[in-house]
């Protein structure tokens, strides 16, 4: 079962290619935290501010054409976390849009989904065992 996550901070370093997504267990303590792409982080905090680009970029054009084709996006989860033989970590995560009597289930990077989903407010779940998983390498960091 995904668990409810709201989004807490996001971190945009400046001296660094990658930025940090922190997001928090709605009705718990754990944390999940995710790097990032500046594209990214700066759409999300754009976004965040109430900020709209004078052109759409491509979270907000994504946004348009979902909304043109009848959909609408119904919630963000993260669901699978995949390991190469270096043992780096890439997280996967899907779309829900719901168009008309159905819903859409679309494979898209962490990122680009928080992007899209930020601005309307859109439920965001990360699978349990996830969760568990980057829970349990952040205990055994400590």
């Amino acid at each position: 079962m995904p668990v409810a996550m709201e989004l807490v901070r996001i971190l945009i370093r400046e001296t660094s290619d990658s930025h940090v997504v922190e997001l928090r267990e709605k009705d718990g303590e754990r944390l999940f935290k995710i790097l990032i792409g500046w594209t990214e982080a700066s759409a999300i905090e754009r976004r965040l501010m109430g900020e709209l680009p004078p052109r759409p970029q491509t979270h907000e054009l994504l946004a348009s054409v979902v909304e043109h084709m009848g959909g609408r996006l119904e919630q963000i989860v993260i669901n699978d976390l995949k390991h190469d033989e270096l043992g780096r970590g890439t997280f996967y995560a899907r779309l829900m849009i719901r168009q008309g009597d159905h819903v859409l289930d679309i494979d898209a990077r962490p990122s680009d989904a928080i992007a899209l989903g930020v601005a309307t407010d859109v439920p965001i779940f990360v699978a349990e065992h996830v969760l568990d998983e980057v829970c349990k390498v952040d205990d055994e960091a400590v």
